[in-house]
C-alpha cells in the first residue's frame, strides 16, 4: 500500500455559483469599500450581504457535525466503504466514507461530484475510480452527496440559488470529519478533490472558507462564471430554472454586481491553500480556456495554482487518468501536513 508521507505534505449543468465580471484571462478587482468624506454622516446604512453571493457564504457560520457510519457497502483487501450521513446547516447529508485498512490515523480527502440528474443520483456516484484507488493509497475517502441527491435532505431553493447549498455540503463536511473524533481519520489533514461541476465547488469552498482544508485538486472544472454554465448547459436546453434565475437575481447586464459577487474569481485574494487543476486540451463539455482564465486570476493574485493540461484528453480522462492520479497523490503528499 503507498501511503502519504507524514514529514511531507464530474455532463454539468449549473455551476454552484462561480461567474462575475473579471477581465477574460484575470480577476476582476475585489469591491472595496469608500470611505465617507470627513465630517459627513454616511448616506446609508450598510446592507448585509446578499444571500446569494460569496460574501453572503463568508458571513455565515457554516456547521458540520455528526458523522454517522451506516451499512457496510463494500469490503475489499484495502478498506471498507460505509454510507454515512452528517450534518450541515441544518440538513442531513448523505454519502460515503471509504476508510483503509491498517493502522491510521489517515489523511482524509472530500470529493466532491460533478453533475448528475438528482432524479437518477445514488450514493457514491460520479467518482468513483477516485474513490478507490485513492483509499487504497491510504486515503479516508469521504464522497459527499449534496443536498437534493440520494438519502440527503431536500432544499427546494437550491437550485434558484445557484447551487451555492453544495458548497456548504462541502464544507459541513469537512467539519464533520474534523470533529468525528474517528482514530482512523486525521481531522488535520484534509484535502479536496472535485471534478466538473465539483470543480466550481471546490473553487467556492477555497474563497469561503480560507484555511478549512490543507490543498485542493480539480479536475475537467466548470467556468468560474456562472453565466458562461448557464449560456453553455442550461440555456440551449431551455431549462425554465434559468428564467426562476434570472427573475429573482437578474442578468449580467441587468445586475451586473449580483453576478459579480457570485463569482469565486471576484475573491481569489482570500485563497490560502495550494490548487492543481487537470484539463483535458480535447474536453468538449467545459472547455479547457476556462481552467485557464481560472489559473489566471489565480496567478495574477499570487496564489499557488498549477495547470496541467493532457494533450487529447476528453472530459472524463481515458488514457492519462492513472497518470493524473498519480500526480494528484504526489501534491496531496506533499501539502497534507
Amino acid at each position: 500500500m503507498r501511503l502519504p508521507a507524514k514529514a511531507c505534505v464530474t455532463v454539468c449543468l449549473l455551476l454552484t455559483a462561480a461567474v462575475g465580471c473579471a477581465d477574460e484571462d484575470g480577476a476582476a478587482p475585489r469591491p472595496t469599500a469608500t470611505a465617507a468624506p470627513a465630517g459627513t454622516r454616511p448616506s446609508a446604512t450598510p446592507q448585509p450581504p446578499d444571500p446569494v453571493s460569496i460574501p453572503g457564504l463568508v458571513a455565515r457560520e457554516h456547521h458540520g457535525f455528526g458523522l454517522r457510519l451506516g451499512t457496510v457497502l463494500a469490503r475489499t483487501d484495502a478498506y471498507t466503504s460505509y454510507a454515512i450521513t452528517y450534518e450541515a446547516n441544518g440538513l442531513t447529508i448523505s454519502g460515503l466514507l471509504n476508510i483503509p485498512e491498517g493502522d491510521g490515523p489517515f489523511p482524509a480527502l472530500v470529493l466532491a461530484h460533478g453533475y448528475i440528474d438528482p432524479a437518477v443520483y445514488t450514493t457514491g456516484r460520479g467518482l468513483t475510480r477516485e474513490q478507490d484507488l485513492l483509499a487504497r493509497n491510504g486515503y479516508a475517502v469521504l464522497h459527499t452527496d449534496y443536498r437534493n441527491h440520494a438519502r440527503s435532505d431536500d432544499d427546494p431553493g437550491n437550485d434558484v440559488g445557484l447551487r451555492l447549498g453544495y458548497t456548504e455540503d462541502v464544507i459541513a463536511a469537512v467539519k464533520a470529519l474534523r470533529s468525528a473524533g474517528r482514530p482512523e481519520i486525521d481531522g488535520e489533514r484534509i484535502g479536496l478533490l472535485g471534478r466538473s461541476m465539483g470543480g466550481g465547488v471546490v473553487y467556492n469552498t477555497l474563497v469561503v472558507a480560507p484555511g478549512l482544508v490543507d490543498a485542493a485538486v480539480v479536475y475537467a472544472p466548470v467556468s468560474g462564471r456562472p453565466a458562461e454554465n448557464i449560456d453553455r448547459f442550461q440555456r440551449p436546453d431551455g431549462d425554465p430554472v434559468v428564467a426562476e434565475i434570472e427573475a429573482a437575481h437578474g442578468t449580467p447586464e441587468s445586475d451586473p454586481e449580483f453576478w459579480r459577487e457570485v463569482s469565486p474569481l471576484t475573491y481569489v485574494d482570500r485563497v490560502t491553500e495550494p490548487l492543481l487543476i487537470h484539463h483535458g486540451t480535447a474536453d468538449d463539455t467545459c472547455p479547457p480556456k476556462w481552467s485557464r482564465q481560472t489559473a489566471a486570476a489565480f496567478e495574477a493574485a499570487g496564489k499557488d495554482v498549477r495547470l496541467d493540461t493532457y494533450p487529447g484528453e476528453g472530459h472524463t480522462f481515458s488514457f492519462r487518468w492513472r497518470d493524473s492520479m498519480d500526480t494528484t497523490m504526489e501534491f496531496f503528499d506533499r501539502h497534507l501536513t
